[in-house]
């Protein structure tokens, strides 16, 4: 997913770029006035973070770095997303769960670059649509993405719903256990 010709690059995120993610990751939660709620390491992102170019592989999640002409080490900006499913559709789509780009770098067209690079690999694997969540006071960000340059409609007739914590644990706790398949012993 590289890109060129505008002073800037994309590429898939790698092993050695578990540094520049948690710095991206910090950097967004300040932003989000949510710094203390980071509990990710790079020791974390290293087994959560897939690396795998090809196809949705066995990992949670995978990340786009953008890199500016201006410094080719450290990224300008990172899209940090995985892929879901639309039952309706039958197909794949892909879920954005964190656009960030540095200040010193915005209105430079990186967040648009960004998410057109996810466009690009929803239409791929023959997908269905790209989404994300923003928070509501981020006003820039949703006028944003509700404007030309990207495009998307606000979801206002649904809910985000969350277990997390103890609750999830509690919950966990209830569940039955699946079983892989055949019928049961």
């Amino acid at each position: 997913m590289a890109t060129g010709s505008a002073g800037f690059y994309i590429r898939r995120a790698n092993k050695d770029d578990m540094g520049h993610i948690l710095d991206l990751i910090k950097e967004l939660a300040i932003y989000e006035k949510e710094l203390s709620s980071v509990e990710a390491t790079e020791e974390t992102l290293l087994t959560t973070l897939g690396f795998n170019d090809k196809m949705p592989g066995p990992s949670y999640a995978k990340t786009l770095l953008l890199f500016s002409e201006d410094d080719a080490v450290s990224p300008a900006g990172f899209a940090l997303y995985f892929y879901n499913y639309s039952t309706w559709r039958s197909k794949p789509g892909i879920y954005l769960e964190d656009l960030f780009v540095r200040e010193k770098y915005r209105g430079r067209g990186y967040g648009k670059a960004l998410i057109s690079a996810l466009a690009k690999e929803v239409e791929r694997v023959d997908g269905a649509r790209l989404e994300w969540s923003v928070l509501k006071w981020n006003t820039p960000s949703i006028e944003f993405y509700e404007s030309e340059a990207i495009g998307a409609t606000a979801m206002s007739e649904w809910q985000t719903m969350r277990v997390d914590g103890e609750r999830l644990k509690k919950l966990a706790i209830q569940g039955p256990t699946v079983q892989e398949s055949g019928l049961p012993n």
